[in-house]
């Protein structure tokens, strides 16, 4: 099964502002995630945030945030920034 992953208005301004090698690591894990679903523990420092949300690390200083509800294919990164600025 293919999913569909958006990446939000917000999470998108913020990935712009990243070093263009943390860019390159947002693309691969929405590659991923469109291929291989929300649940992605081959990520470093994945986890469930709720029974919704998840996140993972990009690098050291950035992480990115996506939602998913089960029975769904929509996968939405809404945040991708700086750790200390994350929504969690």
């Amino acid at each position: 099964m293919e999913y569909e992953v958006r990446i939000g208005k917000t999470a998108l301004k913020r990935i712009m502002k990243a070093p263009i090698r943390v860019q390159i690591l947002l693309r691969e894990l929405a590659l991923d995630l469109r291929e291989k679903g929300p649940i992605r523990s081959d990520w470093p420092n994945f986890s469930a945030l709720s029974s919704t949300t998840y996140h993972c690390h990009l690098n050291y200083s950035w992480v990115a945030c996506w939602s998913w509800e089960k029975g769904t294919v929509l996968v939405e990164v809404y945040y991708a920034g700086s750790r200390e600025d994350a929504p969690y």
